[in-house]
């Protein structure tokens, strides 16, 4: 077992990081080599993987984020069994890259979001804010036989921050330029904006999640094929129908497009019961299912244009896609219409567009075992500076 004094010692180390989000389909794997941290880091990614979960899992992941289900016995089984799922997604990636476990020396973690609750909430007669994302580190521990960091976004909430976005500190140190204005939109189950100034410092770096990325469509999939698909494969369905300018209105009334930076949100305001009424409001408009998923498609494009209309202080001149929202091309096709900005894929910059944020989270647990602080106040809102993630070893 590698010692956190061996890991100082090294010029370079061989992380992985981990990631699961939103959308419940799988768990993402990076390999990196990073050399230095803070301003100095330097990464070149040796490896890739994306572990499907079973269809048994994925529906378990949604039961629980529901936020009305599940006990102690549920919660303490999902995140022991979760880090066996974590453990396998890093033997793949090693495998994948042919190179050896025992040659990691650290892990970076997420976990799965299942309850985020930035804003306070009522419980046992106090007012409480909290957020969840198991994922037993331990078992990653033991099997990798390396470090692991996880559990990054509680510390942040404990300053008086969001928890989130977390993504935007390794984006600073990767995607920074020093004349231009760099816009980075990942569009996961969530979707998430990260503005770099031109020459600007950690703290001048803003972002916050600009709405549903491919949530809400991958739940219509479903509903609309029994079943048979867990989202709209390449835009397909999308592309087959006509946006319906009174739904888009419709859905174009939601609050949180209104909201001011910081904020976050999740599957607690566009899972099951958003896509219930919504399903309701398209039948009562007689629109098909191609119609409703085109106008579907066609929000998530939109709230990115308003998010940079009206929330963006300094606009971006170039907008970077990443995450899997950038397989589609429907979607892909909507954002353009709707920027007057270019619009560009993370591999226009050598980047892997789905790969970036178990990326994200190998750098944010490399800096977390060399103390540096790796949250970005302006974005969280966060009282001060913290260093985010907790280590097993």
């Amino acid at each position: 077992m590698r010692s956190l004094q061996e890991l100082w010692s090294r010029e370079s180390l061989r992380v992985i990081g981990l990631m699961s989000g939103t959308s419940a389909d799988g768990m993402d794997a990076a390999l990196v080599e990073i050399s230095g941290h803070g301003l100095s880091t330097r990464l070149t990614c040796l490896g890739f993987v994306s572990v499907p979960y079973s269809d048994q899992f994925r529906k378990e992941i949604l039961r629980l984020a529901a936020g009305d289900a599940g006990g102690s016995r549920d919660l303490c089984l999902f995140s022991f069994l979760l880090g066996q799922l974590s453990l396998e997604a890093c033997r793949a990636v090693c495998e994948q890259a042919g190179v050896s476990t025992e040659s990691v020396d650290l892990v970076g973690s997420h976990g799965q979001t299942l309850y985020h609750a930035p804003d306070a909430e009522p419980y046992a007669g106090r007012m409480v804010r909290g957020t969840l994302q198991p994922g037993e580190a331990s078992v990653i521990c033991e099997g990798m036989r390396c470090p692991v960091v996880s559990d990054f976004r509680v510390r942040d909430l404990a300053a008086g921050g969001q928890g989130a976005p977390l993504v935007p500190y390794a984006e600073y140190l990767l995607y920074r330029r020093e004349d231009q204005t760099v816009g980075l939109q990942n569009i996961g189950g969530i979707a998430n904006l990260t503005v770099l100034p031109r020459g600007g410092a950690p703290e001048d770096t803003f972002a916050f999640d600009t709405g549903p990325g491919n949530m809400v469509m991958d739940q219509l999939a479903a509903r609309l094929t029994g079943g048979a698909l867990r989202c709209d494969v390449d835009g397909a369905m999308a592309a087959q129908g006509v946006c319906s300018g009174e739904l888009l209105a419709f859905m174009m009334e939601d609050p949180y497009l209104k909201r001011k930076p910081p904020k976050t949100t999740g599957r607690e305001a566009y899972g099951a019961s958003y896509v219930d009424a919504l399903t309701e409001k398209a039948r009562s408009l007689g629109l098909s299912g191609t119609n409703l998923m085109a106008t579907v498609t066609r929000f998530t494009a939109e709230c990115i244009r308003i998010a940079i209309r009206d929330h963006c202080t300094v606009q971006p001149d170039c907008l970077v896609i990443g995450g899997g929202g950038s397989r589609n091309p429907t979607l892909m096709r909507d954002i353009r219409s709707v920027l007057t900005i270019p619009v560009m894929l993370n591999e226009d910059l050598g980047y892997d567009s789905e790969a970036k944020e178990a990326i994200a989270f190998a750098v944010l647990a490399n800096e977390c075992v060399h103390g540096g602080c790796n949250n970005v106040p302006s974005v969280t809102g966060a009282r001060h500076p913290v260093v985010m993630g907790k280590i097993s070893i």
